[in-house]
Order: structure tokens, then sequence, then C-alpha cells
């Protein structure tokens, strides 16, 4: 009987561990954030609800484009703050429940569904961390390195082959999924504008301390 109670004693323990082990978490990568808010951050947009459909306007067929090479890019626009020209424009994005400690945001969208390879829509980083709302056509406000001092955000190059916003541009055929990811991060980071997809996960991969998704469908 006693040994049955210390076995019993033991393997209570060991669940108690294993409990605590997968419910803790301990690193900073893409994926598994740190985060000491007690509200989980939020990210939405009151044009189109997650896993719903994203209305044309905010897509290549919202704009008169250039296709080249079987590839369709919007013009960039020439207006200070505008991301295109015409439609394709970016949606409006709502942010609630920013960490207090977060000293930068950054935001990648991208299609998991691409044929070949996950497709970048958009990079933007050191956007400032108490953005409630990232306006339609619009870049994201952001931080300079001196504490007061508004300076913009930094867009990085997607497959467009530009920096800026680039809308859902599907082939025919199944509905693409279009993640816009954001990251609440514990610094700002020192990329240089163009830089790309990869770059922009490298820099934020130990800084994470809180994100967010909200997933879009679009298909022609």
């Amino acid at each position: 009987m006693k040994k049955f109670i210390i076995i019993l004693i033991v393997a209570v323990c060991v669940a108690v561990l294993v409990f605590a082990l997968t419910t803790i978490r301990t690193t900073k990568t893409i994926g598994t954030p740190v985060t000491s808010s007690s509200a989980n951050m939020i990210l939405t947009s009151p044009s189109f609800k997650n896993n719903e459909f994203i209305p044309a306007k905010f897509t290549c067929d919202g704009s008169t484009s250039l296709t080249t090479g079987g590839s369709t890019s919007p013009a960039p626009s020439t207006v200070e703050g505008l991301t295109t020209s015409g439609g394709n424009i970016n949606p409006e994005l709502q942010i609630q429940n920013v960490p207090e400690e977060a000293k930068s945001l950054a935001l990648i969208v991208d299609d998991p569904d691409a044929p070949g390879k996950t497709f970048t829509h958009w990079l933007v980083w050191n956007i400032d961390p108490k953005t409630s709302i990232i306006k339609e056509e619009s870049k994201p406000p952001g931080l300079s390195a001196e504490a007061s001092a508004k300076a913009g955000s930094i867009e990085g190059m997607t497959d467009f082959g530009r920096a800026g916003y680039g809308g859902p541009c599907p082939p025919p055929g199944k509905p693409h999924h279009y993640h816009f990811k954001l990251y609440a991060l514990d610094q700002m980071l020192s990329l240089t504008a163009g830089a790309g997809k990869a770059e922009l996960e490298s820099a934020v991969k130990e800084h994470i301390i809180a994100q967010t998704e909200l997933i879009g469908i679009y298909q022609r």
C-alpha cells in the first residue's frame, strides 16, 4: 500500500510539471510571443471579419493596374502617406490591447496559398505602438529614434517588386487566404527601407512580446 501511494504521488508530480511546461511560454520566436499583458492583442478591420472575404477595392481588381509578365501590380502613389493609386488600397486596420511595454509594432501581410511560395503583400515596421487605427489607403504612423519626434514607419520590399501595400491578386481558382500579422516588439528595428520579409522576420524574432493575426479571403 505504501509503495502504491509513493507511485501515485510521483505520477501526480510529473503530471503537474508537464502541465506547467506546456502552459508557460518561455521563447520569443515568431508564433510564441512572451507577453506580460493581461489582455490579448487584437487586430480587426471594419471592412471584413476574420476568415471572411476582402472587398475588391482592397485588391488588384479595384484599381487600374500595370500588367507585365503575368504579374499584376498597381502603380505607386505620388501622394505622401498613400501606398497606392486608384483602388488596390490597404483596408483600415484597428488595433487593441498593445502591451504597455511595447516600443514598436511590425506588420506582415502575406498569402501562403500563392503558387510556388508564400507571397508577400506588405511589410511595415517601426509603427508607433500607440497606434489604434491604420487608416484606409495610408502608411501607419511611426516613431523616430528620438523619443518624442514623430516620423514615418518604414516599409519593406514586397513580392510585387516594390515597397508599399499590394492587394490580393491571385490567379483564377481556389480562394486564397491573406494573413495580416501584427507584432508588438520590445525595441525599434534598425532595418533600412526596402528590406525583405526574411530580414524582417529575422529582426523581430527575438523581440516579440505579443502578436495577433487577421485573415481575409479573396478569390478570382
